[in-house]
């Protein structure tokens, strides 16, 4: 399985458009000349990005919750209501749409962070002050991790 991984700096151009890393756009695979999907996040105040068969798999998540639910009404509209598919240009670049942009408030720099079947696309400032916050609760909670030997 071919999973994102690290963190990567970019900047963004007078058109709004920003380079994919290479390794993100080789994790896309086959897709990759169809592009990707991205949405606001529900967690963060940042964007997730993703293969379009990883939507898929979110879709059918989404769709074992009750119907009639708040809650699944919520996921339809916050995560498939919102998410854009963006294409690659012919430099592995896409357009970052300003009302996404403004969301997670990206203006001319933006981080990109590997999170395994997602990646998420940040203020390098909110990003830097996330980030302290998870290694300290990762730092409390690692005995959380344990593989076959033991913990880490």
């Amino acid at each position: 399985m071919k999973i994102f991984l690290s963190k990567y700096l970019g900047s963004i151009d007078k058109k709004g458009r920003i380079s994919v890393p290479s390794n993100y756009r080789s994790v896309l695979g086959v897709e990759n000349s169809s592009g990707m999907i991205i949405y606001p996040s529900i967690k963060h105040q940042c964007l997730e990005a993703c293969s379009t068969q990883r939507l898929e798999e979110l879709s059918r998540i989404i769709e074992n919750l009750d119907p009639y639910s708040e809650e699944r009404d919520a996921f339809e509209t916050t995560i498939l209501g919102e998410s854009v598919h963006l294409t690659f240009d012919s430099e592995g670049r896409v357009m970052l749409p300003k009302v996404l942009a403004d969301h997670a408030s990206i203006d001319d720099k933006a981080y990109f962070v590997g999170k395994g079947l997602v990646f998420e696309i940040w203020n390098p400032a909110k990003f830097e002050v996330y980030l302290k916050q998870a290694k300290d609760i990762a730092q409390k909670n690692r005995g959380l991790l344990k593989n076959i030997g033991g913990q880490l």
